[in-house]
């Protein structure tokens, strides 16, 4: 498989880039690309020299050049080496006469500025593979890196995703949903075909919570067995609503140990499938159709919608809304909440836009090297997109008090 091409940089020419590249062509008489990275490693040095020398005027309260009556002044220079992204170089860090200045530009006993293992787990996460990350300019993170040096330090984060999948979790979850991504991995050989299974729940402060992340082939009743003791194992008492598509023998599983568990059939994965027949022309009358089954008010009026559904569409799409009746009882359930409630399990917001960076995968890698492999970008991945899950979903307290109510006794106070 050919490789990527990487974009190419246009250089936008200013004057002012024009002054600069004059001045360093006089003051460092570039001959060559070792000159300018040389002259770059110079220029480096002074720029921390600098900020450093300021950072020694906010702590002291006064510039070197000024006088002061303060009992703490400046006293001297202390040699330091470091490592950058543009090699090894010796910087002198200024002194205080009672040692209590802290720099922040390179703080005590810190010998790498490059950040080395945190630039390349963060380009993990947002994708990138081994191989495109050492194809990265040297000058973004210091040294020639092989693929097996990345896959080495990302490996670093293997001990934290165990710790992550086997950390305790709350007792009860108002809502939990579980989808399937699949990926092709290299094994041995033979590419396969694996899932990824994704379980994210609601917890009762309103908050989403990835709860774990599984690699498997095919899923089945014995495999949901596991994953509903590994649940149980990790505190999860109870489960009031479990939304997901047709997984083969999930409902019986998580029935087994959390008999009051209310299944709901994701509505999102219920319309995606039924216009896998519909042509392009006629997707958008043909959702507009759908919208009347799922939003209608009651079940009776949602079974009226149907109906009509599947008699204007049927001679056209014969077998597009079979589905619909065959799945009913796990599609019905939807119709005993309110409309904010429904927006919580519909699973278009609470889950979707992860889904979204797990497909990204998909996209940046045709092949994983290994589901060892797949599990590291998935983890990160999860880890960059959970940054910004700082707020209880939307209407969280409405819906907690209406769930409070239909199942009693179940919710903490």
């Amino acid at each position: 498989m050919a490789r990527e091409k990487k974009p190419v940089h246009k250089v936008q020419m200013t004057d002012g880039k024009r002054n600069i590249i004059q001045q360093l062509l006089q003051e460092y008489d570039i001959q060559s690309a070792e000159d300018i990275q040389d002259a770059l490693k110079d220029l480096l040095g002074g720029t921390i020299k600098e900020m450093m020398e300021a950072e020694m005027d906010e702590h002291l309260g006064y510039e070197k050049s000024e006088r002061s009556d303060t009992d703490d002044y400046r006293n001297g220079y202390k040699p330091k080496r470091i490592n950058s992204s543009y090699g090894s170089m010796d910087i002198r860090v200024p002194q205080d006469r009672k040692s209590t200045f802290e720099p922040q530009v390179v703080k005590k006993r810190q010998k790498d500025i490059s950040d080395i293992d945190q630039k390349i787990i963060s380009m993990y996460a947002k994708g990138m593979t081994t191989r495109q990350i050492s194809d990265t300019p040297e000058d973004i993170y210091g040294f020639e890196a092989s693929e097996g040096f990345i896959s080495d330090v990302t490996d670093k984060i293997m001990p934290q995703i165990e710790d992550w999948q086997n950390r305790p979790l709350s007792e009860v979850y108002p809502v939990l949903y579980i989808d399937a991504i699949h990926y092709s991995v290299r094994d041995n050989g033979v590419i396969r075909k694996l899932a990824a299974y994704v379980i994210l729940g609601i917890n009762p402060d309103g908050r989403k919570e990835v709860l774990t992340i599984e690699v498997g082939e095919n899923e089945s009743s014995k495999y949901w067995l596991s994953v509903r003791n590994s649940l149980k194992n990790r505190g999860v008492k109870d489960i009031l609503i479990l939304c997901a598509d047709g997984l083969s023998g999930i409902k019986e599983a998580i029935a087994a140990a959390y008999p009051k568990t209310e299944y709901q059939r994701c509505i999102v994965h219920q319309v995606r499938n039924t216009m896998k027949y519909v042509s392009d022309k006629d997707r958008k009358p043909f959702c507009a159709d759908l919208k009347t089954i799922y939003q209608a008010p009651t079940e009776e009026k949602a079974l009226d919608a149907l109906e009509r559904v599947t008699e204007k569409w049927s001679e056209k799409y014969p077998n597009s809304m079979r589905s619909w009746k065959q799945n009913w009882d796990a599609i019905s359930p939807i119709f005993k909440f309110s409309t904010a409630v429904r927006r919580v399990i519909y699973t278009t917001n609470a889950i979707e836009s992860l889904n979204a960076t797990y497909r990204k995968l998909n996209r940046q890698r045709s092949v994983f090297p290994s589901d060892t492999a797949l599990l590291k970008a998935l983890y990160l991945s999860t880890f960059e997109a959970t940054k910004k899950w700082t707020m209880p979903i939307r209407n969280w307290g409405q819906v907690y008090g209406e769930l409070s109510i239909m199942y009693e006794g179940r919710l903490p106070e």
